[in-house]
């Protein structure tokens, strides 16, 4: 039996390294023409060609348009989430032009994320990766930062310290927009049932929520912290309509998963909606439109937010001008659900 040609074989031949045989057939930066050339035809008189799963992997490159996506995030809860639902089918979709794969994990926190980025970019499983749920002073935007891994953060760009390219929705705004809305209504005791406060758009939300409120004459508007969830958002509504006396006549809820079982709370007290109390939900979704009555809520397209996002993350990969920016700010869609209360 004739022996095996290797790849050392065509670098001996061509007069080269075994690293540079690899860089000729990965078409990778760092050789010239010449010698392209020369460890091309050595290859060809020794019949010799590399292994199509080994050259798959080392050409885990930005033209394979491979993406990662870890959340930190329970898998049950992420299944009931419309938000992660939209914005993955946005990336899914400018992924499948370019002939890609979506990498997705799910952990249950920021050292086993960054562990898991760590882990892909050493094995070159992915050409860049995607970050979600900001923090402030996010540990993983250091870390990805060391490692040379093209990012983009779906946050605001304040969060990132100019270290990552960064999408974002102006979450300040649309609050604002809230918050006027329902003070125009007659509104002066407006709460809001939050996500988890270690988030940054958590907080960006809480302190436009509370500077609009000073600014508009309103009594302190309070907020109460959750993890999203239908459960934490129903406990949340019974504790501030638990005060007669501090009740609020409104509520906005930092999801719509929270908003319709704020919905069912305020039912099962006996409180008429929209009379007695107002309702608005974030991420307006079919659940907003299928509650009875039909939930107000900040409108904005997730499934663009997606597509925005993975597309500045390529330009990024391939080395083009990024101008990642803000995606288009959330918009107030007043429903069944929002209006003047009873008192006013």
């Amino acid at each position: 039996m004739s022996p095996r040609i290797t790849i050392r074989d065509v670098a001996a031949r061509a007069g080269v390294s075994a690293g540079a045989v690899s860089l000729a057939f990965n078409d990778r930066p760092g050789l010239s023409a010449p010698t392209r050339e020369r460890i091309r035809a050595a290859a060809t008189e020794l019949g010799w060609t590399p292994h199509t799963a080994a050259h798959r992997l080392a050409r885990a490159t930005p033209a394979d348009g491979t993406v990662g996506l870890v959340i930190a995030r329970p898998a049950r809860q992420l299944g009931l989430e419309p938000f992660y639902t939209e914005f993955i089918s946005g990336i899914a979709g400018v992924i499948a032009e370019r002939s890609g794969s979506l990498l997705l994990r799910l952990v249950h926190d920021r050292d086993q994320e960054t562990a898991v980025h760590r882990a892909w970019w050493k094995d070159r499983r992915v050409a860049g990766c995607v970050l979600v749920d900001l923090t402030e002073d996010d540990p993983r935007i250091p870390a990805l930062a060391r490692l040379g891994m093209p990012a983009v953060a779906a946050g605001h760009p304040g969060l990132t310290d100019g270290r990552a390219a960064a999408v974002w929705t102006d979450d300040a705004a649309a609050v604002e927009e809230a918050v006027r809305y329902l003070a125009l209504l007659g509104h002066r005791r407006i709460a809001r049932v939050g996500g988890d406060p270690a988030l940054g758009h958590t907080a960006i939300r809480t302190r436009a929520l509370e500077r609009t409120a000073a600014d508009l004459g309103l009594e302190p508007a309070r907020s109460l912290p959750t993890d999203f969830s239908g459960r934490a958002g129903a406990r949340a509504t019974r504790d501030l309509l638990a005060s007669a006396a501090h009740q609020p006549t409104a509520i906005i809820y930092d999801n719509d998963i929270m908003a319709v079982a704020g919905a069912a709370v305020a039912r099962e007290l006996g409180l008429h909606i929209p009379g007695d109390l107002s309702l608005i939900a974030w991420d307006d979704s079919q659940l907003c439109r299928l509650t009875h009555p039909p939930l107000s809520a900040m409108s904005h397209d997730v499934h663009g937010f997606g597509v925005q996002v993975v597309r500045s993350l390529y330009d990024l990969i391939d080395r083009r001008p990024v101008t990642p920016g803000p995606a288009p700010t959330p918009v107030l869609v007043p429903r069944g659900s929002s209006a003047p209360p009873r008192a006013a």
